[in-house]
């Protein structure tokens, strides 16, 4: 049953979506990243920096979340720059902060 006066007719690629993308920002490191990052466009070494954790590791986690389409990136000079590349994620990170986060 749905929330009284909502639609209650669900879109299977819409949940297929929002699972794909939940799975991904399920690991702690991950979503301290998407925390991190908000709406700005951010380069390795300052997420290193405001992550504390190594440039490898880093790296990896966000390959994860370029590869889910979470993350887009572009180059510029000889640093690589990270952002949120979906207005809706950046609407879940901010709902997430909200809640669990409140004093931030």
């Amino acid at each position: 049953m749905g929330i009284k006066g909502q639609n209650t007719s669900i879109n299977d690629a819409d949940i297929a979506r929002a699972a794909h993308c939940l799975k991904a920002m399920s690991h702690p490191l991950r979503l301290k990243i998407l925390c991190v990052l908000g709406s700005d466009s951010i380069c390795v070494q300052q997420i290193v920096d405001q992550v504390g954790t190594s440039q490898s590791n880093i790296s990896q986690h966000l390959a994860i979340l370029k590869d889910k389409n979470i993350l887009g990136s572009k180059k510029q000079a000889n640093r690589v720059y990270y952002f949120i590349d979906d207005a809706r994620m950046l609407l879940l990170i901010k709902m997430m902060r909200d809640v669990f986060c409140p004093n931030q």
